[in-house]
């Protein structure tokens, strides 16, 4: 029970990792982007590609990774997303679920329809024991790496100006204009970070998920569920959510492998029965 509980925490983290940048975009923006797995494969990807082709460490992989995905979704947003953000919502489910299969079929021409290669670190290697458990050293990093996210951005988001400014757009778009926020660029902004988080999360599934082309497709109602159950336009609402959804998971599939998935969709409705507006409802950014 306990290595399930653990890994289902791991699983939880990197599922956090990936959704939380879909959660601030959808409470700041009011835009649904289903393309936001998209730029967790691109970072993956990317750190793969620079690990096996130019032999760069796995620790500046993950940076190179968040970079990459960063840059294409300022990109996107630039040329595509902001021509949108006032449009019909058909409109914007049109636009980034098309830009999902772009992305399958770009990776797929490129790279192949299989898995990528990848190897971690030595330091991430095998297992260490803790109360007469064995547990992965690399689903431990995880773990790490998803508290230390998670107090980066409550820190940012509730310390900073960048994160006051967030806080006043997502509270009244209209309002924080007038008082001389510049919308515009912050959208610009959180949408970037947004997208580089989802490609550190992707860089990070490598030695857990495995990355393939159909990864943003494949993942996508999961990215949803934790962001709908969790409250979009939180931080700590998806966290707990991708934690539940973790542990919910990867506990079915030992314990009852023949439901599959089943139990997720039960979990997702009883919670959105229960907690309509998420487990933590959206009162800015927090």
């Amino acid at each position: 029970m306990g290595v399930v509980l653990f890994d289902g925490v791991a699983y939880g983290m990197l599922l956090f990792l990936m959704a939380v940048g879909l959660s601030i975009t959808m409470g700041l923006m009011n835009f649904v982007n289903l393309a936001h797995g998209s730029f967790a494969v691109v970072g993956g990807y990317a750190a793969a590609v620079l690990m096996n082709q130019l032999g760069l460490s796995y620790w500046l992989a993950l940076v190179a990774a968040f970079a990459a995905a960063s840059l294409l979704g300022a990109v996107l947003e630039f040329v595509f997303y902001r021509r949108l953000y006032r449009a019909h919502p058909l409109d914007q489910v049109l636009l980034s679920i098309g830009m999902v299969f772009v992305s399958i079929a770009a990776l797929t021409y490129f790279f192949g329809p299989s898995m990528l290669p990848f190897n971690l670190p030595p330091a991430l290697q095998g297992q260490f024991s803790v109360a007469g458990l064995e547990l992965s050293r690399y689903r431990a990093f995880l773990i790490v790496a998803g508290v230390l996210v998670l107090a980066l951005l409550l820190l940012a988001m509730g310390r900073t100006r960048y994160g006051a400014m967030v806080r006043a757009a997502v509270d009244n778009q209209r309002v924080a204009g007038g008082t001389g926020i510049h919308v515009q660029r912050l959208f610009f902004l959180t949408f970037s970070l947004g997208c580089g988080l989802a490609g550190l999360g992707g860089a990070l599934s490598l030695g857990m998920l495995g990355l393939e082309p159909s990864f943003p497709l494949k993942y996508l109602v999961y990215f949803l569920i934790v962001v709908c159950v969790g409250g979009a336009g939180t931080i700590t609402g998806p966290f707990i959510a991708a934690l539940l959804v973790g542990i919910v998971d990867v506990a079915g599939k030992y314990y009852l492998p023949e439901a599959g998935a089943f139990l997720i969709y039960v979990f997702m409705i009883a919670m959105l029965l229960l907690r309509p507006n998420g487990i933590v409802p959206k009162k800015g950014i927090a």
